[in-house]
């Protein structure tokens, strides 16, 4: 597989069937699976895309973690060093709300370098006139927080690609006025995955993949 670089590591968080993994694959491969339901992850999903913002090329390298609570000490592992994180909820379910307030405060804790990100799933689930989760609930802790909120559609694209390219733009804001984003010592080396080999990450699988890129100095 072709070498290349990560410049923004980024992390997705939130309950499990929260809309992370749709997400993802909405952002990396403009695809929706609406017949077969996704598998809870397990460990982590890594894909990586490059954007051209501001006129520079960012490489993003996305971990879609475990959602599950059991998962919860394994997620620490991937959003250490991240330079953002998605914090994502489902906008038909209350739990999940819930749960996206725990993750912000523990992305904060461990990673209080980390720009938050609030992203509400399903979007095209929502009935407006009954909301499980008001509007003005989560807009009011993003911004006491001091978050960017966003509510998505996997299923339509909707604000997708607005939240990835706040993401990297918020990011491009807070580098030297002379980054080159080509130069050969930025970033973090890693194997290029494609849509037919994202692949789920277990213990064991996190070792093997560890070894593969060893010359290729892969770090997470």
């Amino acid at each position: 597989m072709a070498s290349q670089k990560v410049d923004l590591k980024v992390v997705l968080l939130g309950k499990e069937y929260g809309g992370k993994t749709s997400l993802v694959e909405r952002f990396l491969y403009s695809r929706f699976n609406s017949t077969i339901p996704y598998q809870n992850t397990i460990g982590a999903a890594f894909g990586a895309k490059s954007m051209t913002v501001q006129g520079k090329s960012v490489t993003l390298g996305l971990w879609d973690t475990a959602g599950s609570e059991r998962y919860e000490a394994m997620s620490r592992i991937y959003y250490r060093g991240a330079k953002a994180a998605v914090v994502c909820f489902d906008l038909t379910d209350r739990s999940s709300w819930e749960r996206a307030k725990f993750w912000v405060d523990e992305v904060r804790l461990h990673e209080p370098t980390c720009k938050v990100y609030l992203c509400g799933t399903k979007l095209d689930l929502v009935d407006e006139k009954n909301r499980p989760i008001d509007y003005y609930d989560t807009k009011d802790f993003a911004e006491l927080a001091n978050l960017k909120s966003f509510e998505t559609s996997s299923k339509t694209g909707e604000n997708i690609d607005e939240l990835f390219n706040q993401i990297v733009s918020d990011y491009l804001d807070l580098q030297p006025a002379t980054l080159n984003m080509k130069h050969e010592n930025r970033g973090h080396h890693i194997n290029k995955l494609t849509q037919n080999n994202l692949q789920v990450l277990v213990d064991q699988d996190i070792v093997k993949i560890e070894q593969k890129t060893q010359d290729d100095k892969c770090c997470f």
